[in-house]
């Protein structure tokens, strides 16, 4: 139950990181440069949570409106995803993280998708922190998605339409093993949420931030945690 005032840090934080693309422009480099930079930065954030005191992270790492930018760009990041899992895996299971990944996958090429799910198995044990990537993700396309299993279910008769109400849904969400997040951080200065857990974040706390990605170190994200406890979280009650 929410109390009427948030003293502790958030236990699940998600990221929308953003400013890859002109952190390299910054540097007269080609934009996958910064993509690279920032799969660099994610492995030093997620070594962060567990002395901040974040055991789920979720971060944003291709969206489904992604697919718009050049053919160039979309194939390094497909390449730079698949490179990054052989490569975190055995650190990542070493260090207790437990991966997993949300989106559509079925317009994912099948190698991808296989060190995905080597990856999902591989740390399935692990529970120090709880890393989720969110690939070919869309806030919109996960909830159309949910609708159809959930619209599935009540025309098969293994759910009633009288039972369907706000707790109903997130059962069918991607996130559905995951705790709505309490933080959601944007960098790189702009203040929209691009399609991001549209539903799970109805009540988390938002943060917008100048840095670029690649520029956001450990130090800056526990900036912003501690900033977190200053807040009042009265989920729509008022005090007494």
């Amino acid at each position: 139950m929410a109390s009427d005032t948030q003293t502790d840090g958030p236990r699940h934080v998600a990221v929308i990181m953003d400013g890859n693309g002109r952190w390299a422009q910054m540097r007269g480099r080609p934009r996958l440069f910064g993509h690279q930079a920032g799969a660099r930065r994610v492995r030093e954030i997620v070594e962060a949570c567990p002395d901040n005191g974040v055991k789920y992270l979720t971060i944003f790492a291709f969206s489904t409106e992604n697919w718009k930018r050049t053919q160039a760009e979309v194939a390094g990041l497909m390449k730079l995803f698949r490179r990054y899992i052989e490569r975190e895996a055995q650190d990542l299971l070493k260090n207790g993280v437990r991966v997993r990944f949300i989106g559509d996958r079925v317009r994912l090429d099948d190698k991808l998708v296989a060190l995905m799910d080597e990856l999902e198995l591989m740390t399935a044990d692990n529970d120090r922190v709880h890393l989720t990537v969110a690939i070919n993700y869309g806030g919109r396309d996960e909830v159309a998605r949910a609708t159809r299993r959930l619209a599935h279910d009540v025309a098969s008769g293994r759910l009633s339409p009288k039972d369907v109400g706000d707790e109903t849904l997130p059962r069918y969400l991607d996130t559905c093993f995951l705790p709505d997040p309490d933080l959601v951080i944007r960098t790189s200065g702009e203040a929209r949420i691009s399609n991001f857990l549209l539903w799970q974040s109805a009540y988390s706390e938002y943060e917008f931030i100048d840095t670029l990605w690649p520029d956001f170190t450990r130090d800056e994200f526990a900036r912003v945690l501690a900033g977190f406890k200053t807040r009042d979280r009265r989920f729509g009650a008022v005090k007494a």
